[in-house]
This record gives C-alpha cells, sequence and structure tokens, in this order.
C-alpha cells in the first residue's frame, strides 16, 4: 500500500470526523502520546519570531514525532540563525531561517504557523498565514487592539483554518478542575471574578535616541506599527511598556488571568461597560503603560475586576499573579497557571485543585481532526479575552489627572470598588509613592455594544477609533471584506 501525503492524511481525517458526526458517535481526537511516526504524516511547522516564548514553540514542535519545525522566522537574523542551528528536530533535519514571514508562507508543504512574536504582529501574520493556508498556533493577546482580533476569528471560520490561543491555562487540568467547580455553583452565585497581575516590574531606562542592533532588519520588526526611532535602551523585550508595540502588564501576563476570570464567569461577550483608572508610578522611565492600573468590566449582575501591580506588593489571599472567585458560599483561589484552592466564606480551604497539560498537543489533535471545537483555547476564546484588556487600556488612556479625594467619591455606593480603591492606594503608600505630585490617572467610562464591539454613547467618537490603529503600508490588517 503506497503511503499516505500528510495533506491525504488531513483529509482522511476530516472525512473521519463527518461520518463521526453524521452517525451520532464523537469524532476521534488522538492523545498527545499517539503521535504518527511516518514521516508522511508529519505535519510541518514555521515558527515565527523566536527570541523569548518563541523557543517554547521550537521545542514543543520539535520533540514530536509527528510534527517538524522546516522554518524559523525573525526579524533578528543573529537570533533566527542561532534558533535554526539548535533546533533538535525528531527527523534530525535543520529548518530554513527566513527574515521575512511572507517568504515563509509561500511554502505550500508548510501545514502550521505558530507565532511568538511582539503583540503588533500577531494578527497580521495570523491573518496572512490563514490565507495562504495555514493552521495557526498564536500568542497570546492575538491582536493588539479589538478589531484585530475579531478579523482573526473572521479569517479563521472563511478559511477554515484551525487557530489556537497561546493562553495555556485552558489546558492544564488543576484549572479546568477549579472552573469547573465555579460552574457547578460550589461557591454559590458568583459575584466577581478578580484577575491579579502582581509581577514586579522596574524601570526600563530613560527615553531617548538608542540604536537598533545592528542584525534586525528594523523595517520587518516594525512592520504595522508606525515608522520611528527607537527610544527604549533595551530593543527586546521592554516594547511591551510601549503602546505602538505592547499592552502593558494587561496584555502580557495579565492576558492569561483575564481570560480564566471570563472563563469562570462564563461570559461570551466583552461586556456592557469599562472603566479604568492608575498610572505609571515610581519612576520615570521610556514606558507609556501604566504599572499600577485596576480595570472594571460590566457583566450585569456580575463583574470582572483586574488589578495590575507592577511595585513591590503583597499578595491578596494566597494569589500574586492569578484568579479570585468570588461567591455566595465561599471563594476559588487559582494561584499557578495549573491550580488552586476553594476555601468556604470563613476561609477554610475545602478543596485543592492541581495537574498540568499539554496546549501544543491540543492544537495538534484539532489540526488532525479539522475541528474547531477540539481546541482548549480557539481563537474566539483569545479574540474576547484580549479585547478586555484592549478596553481597559482605552478607558485608561482617554482619562486625566485626578486627586485621591476625587477618585473616591467616584466609587460613592460601590462597597467592592472603594475597597479595591483603598487597596491600591495603601500599596502605593507602602511604595512611597506621593499621590499629590504623581496623581492618578481616571479613565473614561465607556459604555459598550458587545454584539457590535463597539463603544455607545458619551465617549464613542472618542474611543471608538482606538479599537484599531493606523497602519504602515504594507502591513495592514485587512477589513472584514478583506480577510
Amino acid at each position: 500500500m503506497a503511503q499516505r501525503t500528510r495533506r491525504e492524511f488531513l483529509e482522511q481525517s476530516m472525512f473521519a470526523t463527518a461520518a463521526a458526526a453524521v452517525a451520532g458517535s464523537p469524532a476521534y481526537v488522538p492523545a498527545a502520546d499517539e503521535q504518527s511516526k511516518s514521516p508522511n504524516e508529519r505535519l510541518q511547522v514555521a515558527v515565527v519570531g523566536v527570541r523569548g516564548r518563541g523557543q517554547s514553540h521550537l521545542g514543543a514542535f520539535a520533540r514530536r514525532k509527528d510534527t517538524e519545525v522546516v522554518a524559523v522566522v525573525d526579524a533578528d537574523e543573529a537570533i533566527g540563525q542561532q534558533r535554526a542551528e539548535k533546533v533538535g528536530n525528531s527527523s534530525g533535519r535543520k529548518p530554513k531561517y527566513f527574515a521575512d514571514m511572507r517568504k515563509a508562507f509561500e511554502d505550500k508543504s508548510i501545514d502550521i504557523v505558530s507565532i511568538a512574536t511582539p503583540n503588533h504582529w500577531h494578527a497580521l501574520a495570523a491573518i496572512w498565514a490563514i490565507q495562504a493556508g495555514k493552521d495557526v498556533y498564536v500568542e497570546k493577546p492575538v491582536s493588539h487592539n479589538v478589531s484585530e482580533g475579531r478579523r482573526i476569528v473572521q479569517a479563521a471560520r472563511k478559511y477554515g483554518k484551525i487557530v489556537q490561543t497561546g493562553t495555556q491555562c485552558r489546558s492544564m487540568g488543576g484549572t479546568v478542575q477549579a472552573i469547573n467547580h465555579v460552574h457547578q455553583g460550589k461557591i454559590g452565585d458568583v459575584s466577581v471574578a478578580r484577575g491579579l497581575c502582581y509581577k514586579r516590574r522596574g524601570s526600563i531606562g530613560a527615553r531617548g535616541k538608542y540604536d537598533v542592533p545592528a542584525s534586525v532588519n528594523y523595517d520587518l520588526w516594525l512592520g504595522p506599527a508606525p515608522e520611528k526611532t527607537l527610544s527604549r535602551p533595551r530593543f527586546h523585550y521592554d516594547w511591551h511598556w510601549q503602546w505602538d508595540y505592547g499592552n502593558g502588564d494587561l496584555g502580557n501576563q495579565g492576558i492569561h488571568q483575564m481570560d480564566i476570570a471570563r472563563w469562570g464567569l462564563g461570559v461570551d461577550h466583552i461586556g456592557h461597560s469599562v472603566f479604568s483608572y492608575g498610572g505609571r508610578l515610581g519612576y520615570v522611565d521610556a514606558g507609556d503603560t501604566a504599572n499600577t492600573q485596576v480595570s472594571i468590566h460590566d457583566y450585569g449582575a456580575k463583574r470582572l475586576v483586574f488589578e495590575v501591580r507592577g511595585l513591590p506588593t503583597d499578595r491578596l489571599k494566597g494569589a500574586g499573579v492569578g484568579v479570585i472567585f468570588e461567591g455566595s458560599d465561599g471563594y476559588v483561589v487559582l494561584s499557578s497557571y495549573n491550580g488552586g484552592a476553594a476555601f468556604d466564606p470563613d476561609g477554610k480551604m475545602v478543596k485543592k485543585f492541581s495537574g498540568g497539560g499539554d496546549h501544543f498537543a491540543n492544537f495538534v489533535s484539532a489540526v488532525r481532526s479539522r475541528k474547531h471545537t477540539d481546541l482548549n483555547a480557539d481563537i474566539l476564546d483569545g479574540h474576547l479575552s484580549s479585547a478586555l484588556c484592549h478596553l481597559g487600556n482605552v478607558s485608561y488612556r482617554l482619562g486625566s489627572a485626578i486627586s485621591v479625594a476625587d477618585m473616591q467619591k467616584r466609587f460613592d455606593g460601590d462597597d467592592e470598588g472603594t475597597a479595591t480603591l483603598g487597596r491600591v492606594i495603601g500599596h502605593l503608600g507602602k511604595n512611597k509613592v506621593d499621590l499629590a505630585s504623581q496623581q492618578l490617572t481616571s479613565g473614561l467610562k465607556l459604555q459598550l455594544d458587545p454584539k457590535k464591539e463597539i463603544f455607545v454613547s458619551t465617549g464613542a467618537a472618542t474611543a471608538n477609533p482606538h479599537l484599531t490603529r493606523e497602519y504602515r503600508k504594507p502591513f495592514v490588517v485587512p477589513s472584514a471584506a478583506n480577510v
């Protein structure tokens, strides 16, 4: 019998899935350890952006028997070439290096594109890959603004592609157990989901004019972002704290916890309103984004509150980077990526949750089944959770300085809001931040149409342009009509 090609294997899997659906039985999805050893069934992978998180992508696909990294893409040639040399494919073959992802996407033998670029590239890279016929794994946040995320969803559905979001907590057994505990009503009615990103972030250095590393193709690195002189001392990573490229810790670390919080609340839209306050406090540097921030998302009877603290801080109920679900009969604290515990109203622990998972394996299984519903973190979930981060930042960026007394008045009659603000003020006081000279920024409270994903009512004309951006040609995220 002739060996099957990868495409034939995928097509047969798709037909088998359809047949199973017609028969009324669940489709078979290969487990992580049931990997094909046949070279003709090995999925070919291009990894885009390999300096930081991309190294995990390289390792995940290279060590599998049923996937092979055949292309490494990075605008920094020194890093890209180095990573290509070190990839340990199970096949023993070395991948090709590309500076320009478009060149890699032209290779029709590539099945999967895995993206770990800076945030401002996530959406366009994903859409280009989808349009080129590839399935996609894209890191969090999946977008740099709200509109971009919806464009990826539309492209994925239009072309029938499998697109996984890199929120790996969705595949962690302990997190799944905790969310099931909440959804089963074990802590009663949940009124608040509180995401925490208490993660120390120091100054990134003085704003100035700096040289781009000689090994970097700056035009390709910038892509959709405006052409500007490098204004931060460290080229790599510190882009997270500048609006042109990153989304602050809301969209860096915080998106993981934002996603879990929304998941636990069981809400599948971007909410009815958003209000954010905070500041970049404690130092002056080249960063733009807040290092202290609270975002409040209204879901009617439920509220999602997110707290960012980049200065030294105490934990809250045992969590520093985590999520707290506050219910009428107790609470759940997720204090790590893969676990946490449930407590009764008096703070006595009643159940522990723990267990890991393999997010990449889940993605590969869905690529083979051709069912996006097999994904633990489908692009739609990635878009909705990323959008919440962006909405908080829009409110904050449209804000103005305010005194502590006036901020306190804004929460009159809101016990939860008052308590959160009080803890923020106390936290800043411990860090010797003088809120008389370094005032908080109070964002606009913005109403939302969750179906249209736009701002409405007061402030809409000012806020809606922030749902997208001006793109630098030819790096333009397509409109809904052109994905």
